[in-house]
């Protein structure tokens, strides 16, 4: 394995296009979206390289559009399953010998193929079978893929050139990183493009073979996304892509001798489960797992008195209700002091009840579905909680529809308990509660915010009093893995701003980041004597 032989490009990262009317990538899309809509797509098992179609299939059915099939995806049965792991462990050998540029090759040019000629199938794909609008599909699906892929490659060089500061005359003291041991098990959530490839992508840029469970409602871009990276030249057998049954797959997955790592986004409930599985079969591993989660969220934004009412209406609505607030970051919670409120809710009502959503393929439309049945039933459930509550009061939308696709509208609640149930529990839709609270209990309210919740993932205040903003800064420490000062909660860029939380939204290993390879290397440390010893006595033991 060489050592810095060789320089990867500093990254920038991927310019966001507008796709505004009569722009060049604005036609393409729509040309991408008629031809994926106007097929059904048979999406395979992939195990070393081989595509297994003859399984049993579950639809892929697009979230606004119930009518249109997307795909018919195979589902792994359990001899798949044990096969995909033994043939990740199998090609980590090979794959980890090859020097870390040649490995990094790969990930670069798959970058440049998703932000070049396969961009428009990436956002179409995301688009239909995700439900997210052409602006949301190009910064993840796109962007941020790209940008995980080419980050990536310039950290893990980084890391490959980090040796013990000194070797001292007659010694060569050196320092390998080598991947861990085993498998690595990928197990992706439905919203990003972007994260359910990474997953995969950043363990096998280190060496490590992977077993990539998707969820099944993200398959369409997936599929396209392993594609690519075959034609970058990523070899059969380092990523091995199963879709079926969460539990068997995990079960498998997670009793297995050589599991070396789980690499993981989606729900605190399930990482908890994964977790003491783990515990359960520690003795059963030839390591110990690495466990890297980022996991759920109860995002907050905090306005001080002293805030800028029309940069925190944009933020409120923007971190709320951007792709239906399937987001781990999005805006759920949001504190108020009354002294703004009124003013600011009336601006609320107004430019939230002007929002238009509906298919994506309609460029003007803000919001579109939410992702399934499951999570429409869950959310309107936290809707119909508000309408019969004592404590709290729907004052703007509150509307939901399934006739056609998954829709609810942007939904704004107002409690006078801060503590109440759309307070602090996840609900990963278009709903913000709000709390507005006395000006003079700020102290107070504070301690509500940072105590509410188990989570610790995105926070945001607001203010233009320095001394306020540095108070609240403070205050908010150990609150949220990323956060955000007169912004939104949401957006992160991969090198600018390292996402992650801690307490239950997760491990906090930052995506797209060094601090996220470093998960999936064991470092070898070597020390080459070049002076023999020939003798075991030390000066000391001579007489005197």
């Amino acid at each position: 394995m060489s050592h810095g032989t060789f320089m990867v490009p500093t990254p920038q990262n991927e310019p966001v296009l507008s796709y505004a009317p009569g722009s060049e990538e604005r036609a393409n899309l729509k040309t991408e979206l008629a031809a994926q809509k106007s097929q059904t797509v048979e999406i395979p098992i992939v195990i070393g390289g081989e595509k297994v179609f003859d399984r049993e299939t579950l639809d892929l059915v697009s979230p606004h559009n119930r009518k249109l099939t997307l795909a018919k995806v195979a589902q792994a049965n359990r001899d798949d399953v044990s096969k995909a792991i033994d043939t990740a462990i199998a090609a980590r050998k090979q794959w980890a010998a090859l020097p870390w540029e040649e490995r990094a090759a790969v990930f670069l040019k798959a970058a440049d193929l998703i932000s070049g000629k396969y961009r428009q199938k990436m956002n179409a794909a995301t688009m239909l079978g995700q439900s997210k609008t052409c602006h949301q599909a190009e910064i993840e699906a796109a962007c941020e893929l790209a940008d995980f892929l080419r980050f990536n490659a310039y950290f893990a060089q980084k890391i490959y050139e980090e040796q013990p500061m000194h070797s001292p005359y007659g010694q060569w003291n050196r320092s390998v990183a080598r991947p861990i041991e085993g498998f690595v098990f990928a197990i992706a959530p439905f919203n990003f493009t972007a994260i359910s490839l990474n997953l995969a992508c950043a363990p096998a840029l280190m060496g490590c073979g992977v077993l990539l469970k998707p969820s099944h409602t993200a398959t369409l871009a997936t599929h396209y996304g392993l594609q690519i990276l075959e034609e970058a030249g990523l070899p059969a057998g380092v990523i091995n892509l199963v879709h079926g049954d969460p539990k068997m797959i995990g079960e498998l997955a997670l009793s297995h001798k050589d599991l070396g790592g789980i690499h993981f986004t989606g729900s605190t409930g399930v990482f908890q489960h994964l977790w003491s599985q783990v515990g359960s079969n520690i003795k059963n591993y030839r390591s110990y797992p690495r466990i890297v989660g980022e996991t759920g969220g109860k995002d907050f934004v905090f306005a001080h008195p002293s805030a800028d009412k029309d940069q925190l209406l944009t933020a409120l609505i923007r971190g709320a209700f951007e792709y239906q607030g399937q987001k781990c970051s999005a805006a759920s919670r949001a504190y108020i002091p009354k002294s703004i409120w009124q003013e600011l809710k009336k601006d609320l009502i107004e430019s939230t009840s002007k929002i238009k959503m509906g298919d994506p393929e309609d460029f003007s439309h803000f919001m579109a579905a939410v992702i399934d049945q499951k999570a429409f039933d869950k959310i309107n459930a936290y809707i119909e909680h508000a309408r019969a509550a004592k404590d709290a009061n729907i004052i703007c939308g509150g509307e939901y529809d399934q006739s056609q696709g998954y829709f609810i509208r942007p939904t704004v609640i107002e409690t006078t308990n801060p503590k109440y149930k759309s307070m602090v529990e996840e609900i990963f839709g278009p709903v913000l509660t709000v709390y507005p609270y006395d000006d003079a209990q700020l102290e107070e309210t504070l301690q509500l915010c940072e105590e509410s919740t188990d989570y610790a993932l995105t926070g945001a205040i607001f203010a233009k009093d320095r001394y306020a903003v540095k108070k609240l800064c403070d205050f908010f420490e150990n609150t949220a893995g990323n956060f955000y000062i007169n912004d939104k909660p949401t957006g992160a860029v991969v090198g600018q701003q390292p996402f992650g939380g801690a307490r239950g939204s997760g491990t906090n290993d930052k995506a797209g980041s060094i601090y996220n390879l470093q998960r999936w290397i064991s470092h070898r440390t070597i020390k080459e004597n070049f002076l023999p010893i020939t003798a075991y006595e030390y000066p000391h033991m001579g007489e005197s």
